[in-house]
């Protein structure tokens, strides 16, 4: 906590970020309830004219503090969900009682009247509970549900015998959402992030590298995605040093991957260049050791090839394969996160 930044650079860093143009602030982490000060920044964040959204795990929150993060101005909840069950969800989030508390939580989120969106990371030991994460979306109250399959960044990387779906799964959780998409319109909003090993197009990461949003870590430092720090060339100026719209638009790792300068053959003289901007250069790092390369989900990557074998590969093992957790179990580790 000591090395987070205090509650006014947090503050100025919100202002800068309207003044920039930002509308939306999304207060993630780790766990944002975490901070004493949540209710301080939620109160910044409104007075910079921001929509406030706080994405959690309800560790942390209370009946008394969620009525003040309302008084204070918060607009919208999103409360993760690791599984539909306990045994699964406190697995998978290594949080005994997680499950419960999260329905707990949910259900005091109902009674101050926040909107909620439920948000559920898929893999290969959840894929089949996702018609009863619809089922618990709507029970809460939700209005929007995010279904988005686990991509293989960071901690997630070390799980991928684990968590890797296989293809079958990939398919089914197409059929369901989109059939659920249609009986639920006008009641529950879906939006689903399907696998990416089992794809044949990558996506467009993050609305496009340091075209649409940025991440300001806890330390400070200013990051085109979430990932980023994943690419070891890049150097990530820090907000306490430099002003957010000096740091957007000409920081070295913002101006990185804008244009396509940096793009393979590949991508340069591809039709969709301008649709996906070259795919996820975190992806291409980790999977080619090359964050220049095409991202290895499309299907025009020389590299494709090696991403199905390893999806194969690595959906091929047991359910029984043992999670590695950040922390020891019971301290707020995600093995899927």
């Amino acid at each position: 906590m000591d090395q987070e930044l205090d509650t006014a650079t947090w503050a100025r860093a919100f202002q800068e970020a309207a003044d920039l143009g930002v509308l939306q602030l999304h207060l993630s982490g780790g766990e944002p309830a975490t901070r004493r000060d949540l209710v301080d920044l939620i109160r910044a964040a409104r007075d910079a004219e921001l929509y406030t959204n706080l994405i959690t795990s309800g560790i942390g929150l209370t009946e008394k503090r969620l009525a003040e993060l309302d008084e204070a101005g918060l607009d919208h909840v999103q409360l993760s969900l690791q599984g539909t069950t306990p045994e699964l969800a406190d697995e998978i989030g290594g949080y005994k009682g997680g499950f419960q508390r999260k329905m707990q939580v949910a259900k005091w989120i109902g009674d101050v009247g926040f909107p909620i969106t439920l948000n559920v990371v898929l893999h290969r030991r959840n894929l089949h509970q996702i018609p009863r994460a619809l089922e618990i979306a709507q029970e809460i109250g939700a209005r929007r549900i995010e279904i988005a399959t686990v991509q293989f960044h960071g901690w997630a990387l070390s799980n991928r015998d684990a968590l890797m779906p296989t293809r079958e799964q990939a398919q089914d959780a197409i059929k369901i959402v989109n059939r659920a998409r249609k009986e639920l319109k006008g009641r529950l909003v879906i939006d689903f992030v399907p696998a990416d090993y089992h794809d044949q197009l990558p996506k467009r990461c993050m609305g496009g590298w340091g075209t649409t949003g940025l991440n300001i870590a806890p330390d400070g430092q200013v990051l085109p995605c979430h990932a980023a720090q994943t690419i070891p060339h890049l150097k990530f100026d820090n907000v306490r040093d430099r002003s957010l719209p000096d740091i957007w638009y000409n920081g070295s790792a913002f101006n990185a991957y804008r244009g396509d300068h940096w793009m393979s053959d590949t991508c340069k003289s591809c039709d969709r260049k301008e649709i996906d901007f070259g795919g996820c250069r975190c992806q291409a790092m980790a999977l080619t050791g090359d964050p220049n390369a095409t991202d290895p989900v499309c299907a025009k990557s020389p590299h494709h090839i090696a991403v199905k074998e390893q999806a194969y590969a690595h959906a091929a093992h047991g359910d029984d394969v043992p999670l590695t957790y950040r922390q020891a179990p019971g301290k707020l580790a995600d093995a899927a996160e």
